[in-house]
């Protein structure tokens, strides 16, 4: 477990001292003190059976930063080690290859719940400022975020395997941000095809994760989305190992 802590110290390393990193932070934090802006402005307009949490986590500008945020993220994890060279290091050092793969996503998934941690407090200073509860339950509170770490959980493999992919970090980051709007976008299906029968309409709403964030966001905990999540996540790493296993002996 020695080596495994230090490669995940490593990559956390990369991502806290790179100053691309912060930069990153700076305008992730900026864009949901916007959005929560957004969302209190709208709860002003009248009255209304949305709360706050549901306002914020299911504006359309939510949407697009999120699935931007996951290829800046991801996009340098494994195509800088073969651009720098440094992949080497790693094939000769002695670790398994499934550590290498872990800790990357790891380190990864990590800074991802640091850029969120800040944004707790945005609905604690509310209920303290406006002595209005920021949602109708702790159920409601703790599921959406339980939904944004599962959610950014598997985007992230996601972004994993799109780096694994290639050298270059500009096209990790094109691939992994088209992988990523397909997932997406796939749930919306049944706005834009007539005629789509119930029973498929529900089985598209099952990968929808703006359907599971509505309903997390209410205190509506449902298994299903947790297992889906959980499951692909797993299998994309297994993908991500297999890829990096076999571009190793190329090298």
């Amino acid at each position: 477990m020695r080596k495994f802590f230090a490669l995940l110290g490593r990559e956390l390393k990369s991502y806290f001292y790179s100053p691309i990193a912060w930069v990153v932070m700076f305008f992730f934090l900026f864009l949901t003190g916007f959005m929560f802006y957004s969302a209190v402005k709208f709860l002003t307009l009248g009255p209304t059976q949305v709360t706050l949490m549901e306002a914020f986590f299911n504006q359309v500008p939510f949407w697009f930063g999120f699935i931007l945020l996951i290829p800046l993220i991801t996009m340098r994890t494994f195509s800088e080690e073969w651009k720098m060279g440094t992949i080497e290091t790693l094939m000769t050092a002695p670790v398994r290859d499934w550590q290498v793969v872990l800790t990357k996503f790891l380190g990864a998934f990590i800074f991802y719940i640091v850029l969120w941690i800040p944004t707790t407090i945005y609905f604690r200073i509310f209920t303290m400022i406006s002595n209005a509860p920021a949602v109708r339950s702790d159920g409601a509170y703790y599921g959406s975020y339980l939904m944004i770490f599962l959610i950014g959980m598997f985007y992230i493999s996601v972004g994993c395997l799109a780096s694994a992919l290639t050298r270059n970090q500009i096209v990790a980051g094109v691939i992994s941000m088209c992988s990523i709007m397909c997932l997406f976008f796939f749930a919306w299906i049944s706005f834009f095809v007539l005629n789509v029968s119930p029973v498929l309409s529900e089985f598209i709403g099952y990968f929808s994760a703006i359907d599971h964030m509505a309903t997390f966001s209410k205190g509506l905990l449902d298994t299903r989305p947790i297992v889906y999540y959980v499951s692909m996540t797993a299998l994309v790493l297994y993908l991500t190992l297999q890829v990096f296993q076999s571009r190793k002996w190329k090298v």
